[in-house]
């Protein structure tokens, strides 16, 4: 091979990677990340090793909605990330009473149980737990669809905003389980 052509080969070379960087490492950072479920606390909804890929850019233009799976910075140890449901929004008021959770709000001064058909009876039982917590302006009550493996807002308290990362964009593993949005649950209240 000629000089002049192996300097080109590496030249090419060089711009492509030098793009692709250019192009993948924003988009990385800023737009989406790969992320891998790690344990047993999303439960039916998402298994343990399940790949995902995290839009990080809606949650920017429009807050989490009540049902939504959100990944976020661990509260107590930011560099950890968590995967869970969004449960209790800003301003509102949760209370779990025996499985059964109840939000309060201005419209909802009594209260609402919230309807959650798409969790197993099984994984909702929680004995005997009683829990009251008012959220402030900018923090979401979060808890896993597995709520006997789960480690969520009843342990630790809300999420604040500040420390949500996004929401599923895809499943990519297993392939048999690959899908858009997945985990999505809004309800009407």
């Amino acid at each position: 091979m000629p000089m002049n052509s192996k300097r080109s080969f590496f030249g090419e070379i060089f711009k492509f990677v030098l793009i692709a960087i250019l192009i993948v490492v924003p988009f990385r950072i800023f737009v989406a990340q790969p992320f891998v479920v790690s344990g047993a606390s999303m439960d039916p909804t998402f298994g343990d090793g399940e790949y995902l890929i995290i839009d990080q850019v809606s949650h920017n233009f429009e807050e989490p909605k009540r049902g939504e799976v959100i990944i976020f910075r661990y509260p107590r140890d930011p560099k950890k990330f968590f995967i869970k449901r969004v449960i209790g929004l800003p301003g509102e008021t949760v209370s779990i009473h025996s499985g059964v959770v109840i939000i309060k709000d201005e419209n909802h001064p009594g209260g609402f149980a919230l309807s959650e058909n798409y969790i197993p009876a099984a994984n909702k039982k929680i004995d005997d737990f009683k829990m009251n917590t008012p959220l402030g302006s900018d923090e979401y009550f979060v808890l896993g669809d597995n709520r006997q493996a789960s480690l969520d807002s009843r342990i630790w308290g809300p999420v604040p905003e500040k420390l949500i990362i996004g929401r599923p964009l895809v499943r990519v593993l297993p392939v048999e389980r690959l899908g858009i949005w997945p985990g999505e649950k809004r309800f009407a209240n």
